[in-house]
């Protein structure tokens, strides 16, 4: 998969993923609506080109609150959610290239405001989705809020992601509706963060593409990729 060009697909008015980026902005800035006066962190992981939150807080009131760190792995990507965020006047946005999974990237900045987890879960397994829900206790400050992403193709993770997040103490706040094939959801915590710690691997990114073929449980030999 080049992620590059993957993101050629929002020029497509009839793409899906066009409808859950303007999903996705939409809980962003219902996010930064509520959260407390005064700087705002926020978190994205796999980040992409940053459409989501770049597009969200480009006229948003809050924008000058706002500190955040989007990690991505590809460099091209990373050269275009500079040059956007640059653009768009946005100066606390720092686009760093890396790998995602490492939880080394975050501990200056968790637990934070915002999490964003967007393109990121319909490419992992799902124990992995699992695992970097429950990272997202250590990730999200109390009262923070986690806006995340995940296809409906069957099997149809959501409820269980719901579920997941819910008996760590995230409340619902809003999910999208069924019949939209990329749902949306959004969950804020209730409960007290955990100490995040360096040197932690919160997943391996697999891709849709090895998962659509079947191939669940056979990658010890796959890379840390990035996506969005």
């Amino acid at each position: 998969m080049d992620w590059h060009t993957w993101h050629d697909t929002y020029d497509r008015a009839d793409s899906p993923l066009v409808q859950r980026l303007a999903t996705v902005q939409d809980r962003i800035r219902a996010a930064l609506d509520d959260a407390p006066h005064g700087p705002v962190t926020v978190i994205s992981v796999c980040a992409g080109q940053g459409h989501d939150l770049i597009g969200a807080l480009t006229g948003h009131p809050r924008r000058g609150d706002v500190r955040a760190r989007l990690v991505e792995l590809d460099e091209r990507n990373v050269a275009a959610a500079r040059h956007a965020a640059a653009a768009a006047g946005l100066h606390g946005i720092e686009v760093v290239a890396g790998d995602a999974s490492s939880t080394d990237h975050y501990l200056d900045l968790a637990p934070a405001d915002l999490v964003l987890l967007c393109g990121v879960l319909g490419n992992l397994t799902d124990a992995d989705v699992e695992r970097v829900l429950d990272h997202c206790t250590r990730l999200c400050r109390t009262g923070g809020t986690v806006v995340w992403t995940r296809n409906r193709k069957a099997p149809d993770l959501v409820p269980q992601v719901c579920a997941w997040l819910e008996q760590r103490g995230f409340e619902r706040l809003w999910v999208s509706e069924p019949d939209l094939v990329q749902a949306v959801g959004a969950h804020r915590y209730g409960g007290v963060p955990g100490e995040l710690t360096g040197g932690q691997r919160m997943f391996s990114f697999v891709g849709y593409d090895v998962l659509r073929r079947g191939a669940r449980g056979c990658f010890s030999s796959w890379g840390v990729r990035s996506g969005g």
